[in-house]
């Protein structure tokens, strides 16, 4: 029977990133102190040895999709492009209950948990046809059941065909954010005013599916002038943005200062980009990511996240944040450093969530993964790791390997050693 949560109040001889060793005081859910290992004696919870772990502030994801998660085997799509993808979920829809959903849904969620992400935000489609809020009220029910465990937040995912006052409905559901993809519109710019309108009118946010594609419509700069004047409290984000990552560099560099004058922040997912765009190109084929470095360098909020785990639009995926940040080193080109802050503090700044990770007065939301430093942490991605939400322990894995031995050396025998010595 599982003892989780676990109230902590002290987290002894952790590894940090720069290599130091500390002890961690919690109280409450926030640090309330760092110090250097083996200094700090008391905690108002339990102790936790964290000898041989690399902490960490914990992953958040800032793109999700969990009515989609885990459909892959169920759906047995064709493998292709987005197209393809939206065509082979569509279909599928039409079948689901608000249960099969929930199914999915928790279960993808719980992953999530497993490998350390404290915080998701998930877009949810309105479905067309009917009971169009199915998916909002399965992804609303596991909202419920995992609090105290993970953070959920919920955008509505509109297509133009989605009717206004089915998006209306899934905000008076307690939906937090509207979301759709306008590019993919008949009209991008009628359907990306329609639904800032909308955001408007009710006083949330928007994370916009935006430019997923490697040619086609150009609709952050829009976004970005179209939300500049927005109160600084309404947050506004940007996913996918494939597009910048093919523009030449003064129109890109154009589209950046737009976007940082109204602060959207810009969420890259390299696994599903990687995976869904460039079909079209059997040769030298184009490779599916924003433009990181130049966001990075424009001092843009930035995150990344894995989008979808195994569905239509992406088959394979492991729910863990150590996989985007690899990704992000491999095919962005990112330091370590770079690539593990835009799933972590990148990616709760993109989200609005409070400072977390190993400072004093930061929220206790952390990830402790057997190592010995942040390479050797995202190269091999060890199962064995601790997840401490709201200052409490969530999960914790632990892996055991038994490899046989090599064979020795051939030895001598005492009378080959005779011989040679005759």
């Amino acid at each position: 029977m599982s003892h989780l949560p676990l109230p902590l109040g002290l987290l002894q001889n952790a590894t940090l990133p720069d290599g130091s060793t500390c002890d961690v005081l919690l109280d409450g859910g926030i640090v309330a102190a760092v110090a250097p290992a083996g200094t700090l004696a008391f905690g108002s919870g339990a102790t936790l040895d964290l000898t041989g772990y690399v902490l960490l502030t914990a992953p958040a994801e800032p793109h999700a999709h969990l009515d989609k998660a885990l459909s892959f085997d169920v759906i047995e799509p064709p493998m292709g492009d987005l197209v393809s993808a939206i065509l082979a979920w569509r279909e599928y829809a039409q079948t689901m209950t608000t249960e099969s959903i929930a199914e999915r849904a928790r279960a993808a969620a719980l992953l999530m948990l497993r490998q350390g992400t404290t915080a998701v935000r998930s877009h949810v489609d309105i479905l067309l046809g009917d009971e169009p809020l199915r998916g909002v009220r399965a992804l609303l029910q596991v909202r419920d059941e995992l609090r105290g465990l993970l953070d959920i937040e919920l955008v509505a995912l509109a297509s133009s065909d989605a009717p206004d006052a089915d998006i209306e409905a899934a905000i008076d559901l307690g939906v937090d954010l509207v979301g759709g993809a306008p590019h993919l519109s008949p009209d991008p710019s009628a359907d990306l005013q329609r639904l800032l309108r909308i955001a408007e009118r009710r006083g949330v946010g928007v994370d916009i599916h935006t430019d997923e594609g490697l040619g086609g419509p150009l609709t952050l700069g829009e976004l970005a002038l179209s939300v500049r004047d927005w109160p600084a409290d309404r947050n506004r984000s940007a996913g996918h943005c494939v597009r910048l990552g093919t523009l030449e560099a003064d129109e890109l560099a154009e589209v950046l200062d737009e976007v940082k004058l109204a602060d959207v922040g810009i969420i890259s997912l390299p696994i599903t980009n990687l995976y869904l765009q460039g079909w079209e190109h059997p040769v030298s084929t184009p490779r599916g990511l924003t433009a990181v470095r130049a966001v990075l360098d424009a001092n843009i909020r930035f995150a990344a996240g894995a989008d979808n785990v195994r569905d239509p639009f992406n088959p394979v995926g492991r729910s863990d944040a150590l996989e985007t940040a690899s990704l992000l080193v491999t095919a962005g080109h990112l330091t370590l450093d770079e690539a593990y802050t835009a799933v972590s503090d990148g990616a709760r700044e993109v989200l609005a969530l409070p400072r977390a990770g190993v400072a004093v007065g930061a929220v206790a939301e952390l990830l402790a993964v057997r190592g010995s430093s942040l390479s050797d942490v995202i190269a091999n991605a060890s199962a064995d790791r601790y997840v401490i939400h709201a200052g409490a322990l969530v999960a914790q894995s632990t892996v055991t390997y038994d490899v046989a031995d090599p064979t020795p050396l051939h030895q001598p025998s005492h009378h080959e050693n005779e011989v040679m010595l005759s």
